[in-house]
């Protein structure tokens, strides 16, 4: 049968389609929104009659304006959009979320708000019906825009806000496992590496002050565990030198730089996360230094790489995906109507090869 397509003056709507084939407009509607209502035979019939006639399908913002829902999930994180793609925590972290919403099928917006963008504008436009906000600072002000959306949102890592869904691990314990681990070998000089502390662009040293006003929460309690673990332990005189920079593998290996050339020189180099160790691996290598006999170093997340450094990372392991798929299932649960949980997620020390005594110890 020849079916000649709409001319410039017509309009083919589903009536048109549903008209030629000889079915309901519902029939139509679920050829393109649910099939699986449909024989594949009769399925077909309306899918070519639609090609022929140049029906593109039923208008995806009019039926998000007659269902109330979009069918997508927003994922807002603090960092440029490249930072989803290239940081391992977060690519597993994200992998998991977006598996998740896969089986609802239910598409993921991701969301960066690096500093000085205008996120909070963009957030009050967005067409999504849940949001998942990953590790932000909780006065931020796309924190609040959402907030005042009142949409069903999960907070992974940080903030913690009461009544909200919250996906989490207890960092401050990872630190103070941490603290203890190179006591215990022990380390009397110890140099940490942290990720901002703050928002905005300081490179250096970290003071009491600093610490206390850091909106980045898991760094800090991470940092305060290690710290306590070291103030606290069997040791005497324990020396802390700091440096805070942006967490990757290249800011690493230059804070570790810094923390090197310290004198007394640390024998140990506590990065609160693997991307940031793994810098101060490289800056090791670059001296001439033995990882673990002259230089203990450590992280935190137990990223793929940890496990295949030269030498291996001791490290924090967190469950990463497990992080995202409970953050994944929980938005689905709030979209159903469900209460906000709160899932605290189990961390352990692995300890590799590149922590090993203090010389003399």
């Amino acid at each position: 049968m020849q079916t000649r397509r709409a001319g410039a003056g017509s309009r083919v709507t589903l009536q048109t389609v549903a008209d030629l084939v000889g079915v309901s407009r519902a029939t139509v509607s679920n050829a393109y929104n649910r099939p699986e209502r449909l024989g594949a035979e009769l399925r077909e019939q309306i899918l070519d009659a639609a090609r022929r006639l140049g029906y593109p399908g039923p208008d995806p913002a009019a039926r998000q304006l007659r269902l109330g829902r979009s069918g997508m999930v927003g994922l807002l994180f603090t960092e440029p959009l490249s930072y989803a793609f290239s940081d391992p925590a977060a690519v597993l972290f994200l992998g998991a979320v977006a598996r998740e919403c896969e089986t609802a099928n239910a598409g993921l917006l991701l969301l960066p708000s690096p500093p000085n963008s205008d996120m909070a504008r963009t957030l009050r436009q967005a067409v999504v019906d849940s949001m998942c906000i990953y590790s932000m600072p909780e006065d931020h002000e796309a924190v609040q825009a959402v907030m005042e959306r009142q949409l069903p949102t999960v907070f992974v890592d940080q903030p913690r806000i009461r009544g909200t869904a919250f996906v989490g691990v207890d960092d401050r314990h990872g630190g103070r496992l941490i603290g203890e681990h190179v006591t215990a070998l022990g380390h009397h000089d110890v140099g940490i590496l942290t990720p901002r502390l703050l928002a905005d662009d300081y490179v250096g040293p970290v003071g009491d002050d600093r610490l206390a006003a850091s909106t980045f929460r898991i760094f800090k309690e991470r940092f305060s565990g290690i710290r306590d673990a070291l103030r606290h332990g069997p040791l005497p005189d324990v020396r802390i030198t700091t440096q805070e920079r942006n967490n990757t593998p290249e800011d690493g290996e230059a804070g570790a730089h810094v923390l090197l050339d310290s004198d007394p020189r640390p024998t140990a180099i506590l990065g609160l996360t693997d991307q940031l160790a793994l810098g101060a691996l490289r800056a090791a290598r670059a001296r001439g230094l033995s990882v673990p006999g002259d230089l203990t170093l450590t992280g935190f997340d137990d990223i793929p790489e940890a496990a295949t450094s030269d030498p291996p990372l001791t490290t924090i392991q967190q469950p990463l995906v497990e992080k995202g798929t409970a953050a994944g299932r929980l938005l689905l649960d709030l979209l159903q109507g469900g209460p906000a949980k709160e899932e605290m997620l189990n961390i352990r020390l692995a300890v590799r090869e590149s922590s090993g005594p203090a010389r003399g110890a």
